[in-house]
Formats: structure tokens, C-alpha cells, sequence
């Protein structure tokens, strides 16, 4: 655990700037939706240069604190969210971490890592914001958002990303695969839910 102090220093004086609205709305874009399934849409839009805007949405029916309670689970993201090999936060005090995460793909039979340092801010218990500060691609922030429908008993889920991949990686081959590890990633937390808060949970 970090104190008051290490933030103050991890941080500097302007800590996380990107917010929700300044991520650009891309649900709008109707050409560029995909229905992955009857549960997840995933949305992609072509931003200045090689920038890449990525947003996944599911709805789950579980309460936004519920699914708060996976999303800030940091140090066991890694047991059930695939293609991540490591997660562990390096600072954390209420309300902000710095969170370290190594993923692993295989692209055209080569397997890689890329690792990202986030430093992030939660929003209890209906956003948090991300931003890399140290990492493999060039640019790469974003937030979830948990947004709580009808009596509250079901969440829509969304995550917004936007990503600059350094030259060495062909974006087109890249913004593919990340749209279907979103996918993955948003059944693989709408399974750890079932495991936890289901009708079959302990």
C-alpha cells in the first residue's frame, strides 16, 4: 500500500486528467458497431493517425456494486481475464492505484508481451478512469463505466479505450485482436460474476 506521500510523487501535482467526456462517443457510429453476440457490442472508429477508439458494452444482471467489486479486485484480474499474465498494484490509497499488467497474445504464430503501467481513479461505484504513464504502446487510456438499469438489479458494462500502438505493430492486425479480447474479457468478468453473486454461488 502506498501512502499520501508515494502518490504525491508517482502522481505529480496534476493527477489523472482523462475523463469519461473526453473520450469521444463513438456508440454513435452506427458503421462501425458489431454485434459480437446478443450480450456484447463492440464499437470501433478510426481516430487521427494510427489512434485506434475501442468501446465494449455487455449488460449483466447484477448490481453496479457487485461488478465494482470484480473490476477493483487488481491482483486476481489475472486468474480469470485471458491473455492477462500478470496484474499487481504498485500504489494504491483510496480512490487512486497505480496498477501494473503484463498481457501475452500470439500474433501469426509469434507469442509477445506487452506491458502497461496504469495509473488509475476510481469513481465509486460508477466509473474509473485510466491512464498508461509507462508502457509498450504509445498512447493508451480510457475508463469503465458502470451504469445501473431499472431497480438496479442489472449493470450495463462499458469499456472505452483509446490506443496508439508503436509503428512496429501493424494496427490493422492489432485493433482486430482487441476487439475480440474486449469481447472475451467482458464474458470472462460476466462469468466471475456467476461464480460470486449466481444462484449457484457458495
Amino acid at each position: 500500500m502506498g501512502s499520501s506521500s508515494d502518490f504525491a510523487g508517482a502522481y505529480g501535482n496534476d493527477t489523472l486528467n482523462v475523463e469519461a467526456h473526453d473520450l469521444v462517443d463513438i456508440s454513435q457510429n452506427e458503421l462501425a458497431v458489431d454485434a459480437v453476440s446478443d450480450d456484447i457490442h463492440v464499437v470501433t472508429e478510426a481516430a487521427e493517425g494510427r489512434q485506434r477508439q475501442i468501446s465494449a458494452t455487455i449488460r449483466m444482471p447484477y448490481s453496479a456494486d457487485q461488478i465494482w467489486q470484480i473490476l477493483t479486485d487488481y491482483e486476481h484480474l489475472a486468474d480469470f481475464i485471458p491473455n492477462l499474465a500478470t496484474s499487481r498494484c504498485l500504489l494504491q490509497e483510496e480512490g487512486r492505484v497505480r496498477l501494473e499488467q503484463i498481457g501475452t497474445e500470439s500474433l501469426m504464430r509469434i507469442k509477445f508481451c506487452a506491458r502497461v503501467v496504469l495509473d488509475m481513479v476510481e469513481k465509486f461505484p460508477h466509473e474509473i478512469d485510466f491512464k498508461m504513464v509507462e508502457g509498450d504502446f504509445k498512447s493508451f487510456f480510457g475508463a469503465w463505466q458502470l451504469q445501473p438499469i431499472g431497480d438496479g438489479r442489472m449493470t450495463e458494462l462499458r469499456y472505452m479505450l483509446n490506443v496508439l500502438p508503436p509503428r512496429t505493430m501493424p494496427i490493422g492486425l492489432i485493433e482486430r485482436r482487441m476487439k475480440q479480447n474486449l469481447a472475451t474479457n467482458l464474458m470472462a468478468i460476466r462469468q466471475r460474476a456467476d461464480e460470486l453473486f449466481g444462484e449457484s454461488a457458495p
